[in-house]
């Protein structure tokens, strides 16, 4: 998964039209991030960028090759990124649709997981002040509900 400093400074200039985009360190390759969103990743020295349901048929439909993560095992898991077309490399104005396309499967994978994570907080939350009335409830009303059950 190792790319070369060439490599990613060159995704990073067909990238500059998308916005501020990092490259981080990951697992001896690289992740492409807006802000904490991550759009891409970087694969010995090959591009591939996040994909969704609403965008998924854009680059399978461009003939795009989807990137294969290989567990250990052997076994291969196909995965929801996939690489630009050949054309997107030459310059960041070609690049630039389907950057977006990657950046905004990413904010909607971020958007669903944020959501999901405030929707547990605030079960939990519910689930300790309810624990927190019973335990500082009059002995008569937790003898009450205790019964009612």
């Amino acid at each position: 998964m190792a790319n070369t400093r060439a490599f990613v400074d060159h995704v990073l200039d067909l990238m500059s039209l998308a916005g501020p985009v990092q490259a981080r360190s990951m697992f001896g390759g690289h992740g492409l991030y807006v802000g904490t969103a991550m759009f891409g990743l970087l694969d010995d020295d090959e591009l591939f960028l996040k994909t969704d349901a609403l965008t998924r048929a854009r680059f399978v439909d461009a003939g795009c090759k989807p990137w294969v993560y290989t567990h250990r095992d052997g076994s291969a898991e196909r995965t929801s990124y996939f690489q630009p077309p050949d054309v997107a490399h030459e310059d960041p104005e070609a690049m630039l649709p389907w950057a977006r396309l990657g950046i905004d499967a990413a904010l909607r994978a971020k958007a669903e997981k944020d959501e999901k994570a405030r929707a547990k907080a605030a079960r939990a939350k519910t689930r300790a002040e309810g624990s927190r009335k019973r335990k500082t409830a009059p002995a008569a009303t937790r003898e009450r509900t205790r019964h009612a059950r």
